[in-house]
């Protein structure tokens, strides 16, 4: 087992390094090694923090963890939690490539470095893309990416310049720059994250990870994910979001972010595509067929991921958290602020949004 291995554990050379191994995942798991601890933390960092957490100083605990990560994800078997993991592993394994991609000729030769060669070869693109300067894959800035893989790849990416209309189009290929095909390849991993899971697994194995498997499910429900909700009271929502709506009602441009945060927040708790598409005709520059695209994709039925709205932590690093109160600093999640306050909302606070809209017709 290499550094290699554990730094990119989706590769197919680390899964055959770990059954050249011969690791016997029960043994593993019924030791209650490190490899377990490590685990179960990939899992709640991806819930969290949107990475998998910091790397185990021990190779073969390191490339171990993952299995057993994947394996805990399979017995929760959470979409919200699915889709949150596969995107930390993918968000963690994008910085790392894309940092020694970039130390080019600078690498250390004391260890096996990852190359834009074998990366595009994992994911049988190789014929897919090409470098039309000099210099060759490991040099160029630029690329052309043949239409039928970017449009699976670009599939999985949010925002306007990613549509095909918005691309040149030459000869069957898309033009791409370096920082564009390393964002493709995230997505290419995601994907490969996702395939397989949930996971079958050996009841032996499920009953040595019950414990951590129920400790992840009670950090699940903080952030109230797997919880249906179907109500749109504005009045109950997080100040966050209130921002937000008010922003958009008043036709203000929002960043990309905001705009994915309450469009996100807006869908989780029922909001249909129509009435979200609505509300942004007010807005600078609105387009109707590109606001209902974005949003079919975000609630997950134009792509093969639901998104979530972002957690506080990442609505603070954008600078959308404004107007804290007293809830919010008791809680970690925009769902967990509005359905805290749905539970204490006497009935009279209770009347649906669109209710009042369809009265008032």
């Amino acid at each position: 087992m290499e550094s290699l291995h554990a730094r990119y554990p989706f590769l197919d050379a680390s899964r055959q390094a770990v059954e050249a191994a011969d690791v016997d995942l029960a043994t593993v798991v019924a030791q209650r090694g490190p490899a377990v601890d490590r685990g179960r933390e990939r899992v709640e960092s991806a819930l969290f923090e949107g990475t998998v957490g910091d790397t185990h100083r021990r190779t073969r605990v390191e490339l171990l963890s993952y299995p057993v990560a994947r394996v805990i994800v399979s017995l929760i078997d959470q979409p919200a939690l699915t889709h949150r993991y596969a995107r930390a592993e993918a968000e963690t394994a994008h910085d790392r490539f894309t940092a020694e991609l970039a130390a080019g000729e600078f690498r250390s030769t004391d260890r096996q470095q990852l190359d834009l060669r074998t990366l595009l070869a994992e994911f049988e693109l190789t014929g897919d893309v090409e470098a039309p300067g000099p210099g060759g894959l490991t040099d160029a800035d630029r690329f052309a990416v043949d239409v039928g893989a970017y449009l699976a790849l670009a599939a999985g990416e949010r925002g306007e310049p990613w549509r095909l209309v918005n691309r040149s189009l030459t000869d069957g290929q898309v033009p791409i720059d370096r920082a564009e095909l390393l964002d493709l390849l995230r997505v290419a991993v995601e994907e490969r994250i996702l395939d397989g899971l949930p996971l079958a697994v050996p009841e032996p194995i499920a009953d040595a990870l019950a414990e951590d498997v129920a400790a992840v499910e009670e950090r699940l429900d903080e952030l109230d994910l797997t919880r249906e909700i179907d109500t749109v009271v504005p009045e109950l929502f997080p100040p966050c979001m209130t921002a937000l709506l008010d922003q958009v009602q008043k036709g203000e441009h929002l960043a990309h972010h905001s705009r994915f945060a309450i469009t996100s927040f807006l869908a989780s708790i029922g909001m249909a595509t129509d009435d979200i598409v609505d509300l942004y005709e007010v807005n600078p520059g609105f387009g109707e067929e590109m606001t209902r695209y974005q949003t079919d994709h975000i609630r997950g039925d134009t792509s093969p991921t639901e998104y979530s709205p972002p957690s506080c932590a990442t609505m603070q690093s954008y600078g959308d958290c404004v107007n804290m109160d007293d809830l919010c600093e008791a809680i970690s999640h925009p769902l967990s602020y509005y359905e805290a306050k749905l539970e204490d909302a006497d009935e009279e606070e209770m009347i649906d949004w669109r209710e009042r809209e369809e009265a008032d017709e």
